[in-house]
């Protein structure tokens, strides 16, 4: 156990690193002037290149590359561009925002696709699981940004229900949520749906119902059982897409959180900003990852038992 840990520390490592060479070599090479643009349509050349001086940009990139992971090992991700606030303080302001968003959108995309898998494996070929794959198809074809134009056309402005601007209680983080949730839950229904009806036909199943368990007993504990460690593999997935969409949802929400100051960051050029989120990010879902891989070395006796004969 502790030499996969060890192992899958150093690719987690090594994900990362790349995450930060990749993100900082494509956000420098954007198109565009950050100094220009901070110092405004009518700043004279001088006024520019004195802000690209103290800005650092005016020195070779392998140079900046260089100082900027020396900050990262120091926990300095450098300052803001636009407003001089130091980037670390402003993303712990915005990360519990995203951080909420985000697991609360996987706890409804779990609990709605591994009730929905149940059914539609449960009801196989009538017309509940006819009605569930025709929902699963119509999520998995809609953008989540279109899921949530009609949400709040629907929900704010015909009916009235819903608010759905910004972070201020509960009520405006439903629809957020759920555009969220909704689209992830597909996966989840998918896989358990596929793995359900597979298990049925395992050998185990045929010895356990040779031994005189009840139908109900070995679908709802067995096969389910068997099918829920596939899913926890499933959930480092499911975060990666959580992460990339929570952009989109806080931008088209106006809700305050790591994807939308993402995108004001590369809309205002400012490069901190946008490295140090999408670094964030990209840390956040290598250590989610890891956990979800060493998780499921702990659940799945298989894989406990092949370890334990590899060390003796």
């Amino acid at each position: 156990m502790t030499s996969r840990l060890l192992s899958r520390l150093m690719a987690s490592l090594g994900v990362v690193f790349g995450a930060v060479t990749l993100i900082f070599l494509v956000l420098n090479w954007l198109p565009g002037d950050p100094a220009a643009l901070i110092a405004g349509d009518t700043a004279s050349a001088e006024t520019i290149e004195h802000l690209r001086a103290q800005l650092k940009m005016d020195r070779p990139i392998w140079e900046q590359y260089q100082e900027y992971l020396v900050g990262l090992a120091h926990g300095d991700l450098g300052r803001s561009y636009v407003t001089r606030e130091p980037v670390l303080q402003r993303l712990a302001a915005q990360f519990p925002a995203t951080a909420t968003l985000t697991l609360s959108a996987c706890a409804l995309a779990l609990v709605l696709g591994v009730t929905l898998g149940i059914l539609s494996a449960r009801y196989q070929g009538r017309w509940v699981d006819q009605l569930i794959q025709c929902f699963a198809l119509t999520l998995v074809s809609v953008p989540s940004f279109w899921l949530g134009l009609v949400a709040i056309l629907v929900f704010s402005v015909q009916l009235g229900w819903l608010p759905v601007l910004g972070n201020g209680g509960f009520a405006p983080s439903i629809l957020p949520i759920a555009c969220l949730g909704l689209v992830v839950s597909v996966p989840i229904l998918r896989l358990v749906r596929d793995g359900m009806i597979a298990g049925l036909f395992e050998p185990y199943v045929t010895t356990l119902r040779a031994k005189g368990l009840g139908e109900r007993r070995v679908f709802y504990v067995h096969v389910l059982r068997n099918t829920l460690i596939g899913t926890v593999t499933l959930l480092s997935v499911v975060v990666g897409e959580l992460l990339s969409g929570a952009v989109i949802i806080e931008t088209l929400f106006a809700r305050q959180g790591l994807g939308r100051v993402t995108v004001e960051a590369i809309s205002q050029k400012d490069l901190p900003v946008a490295q140090g989120a999408i670094l964030l990010a990209s840390v956040t879902y290598a250590v989610v990852n890891l956990v979800v891989d060493l998780s499921y070395a702990v659940i799945d006796p298989r894989l406990r038992s092949q370890q334990l004969r590899v060390a003796s």
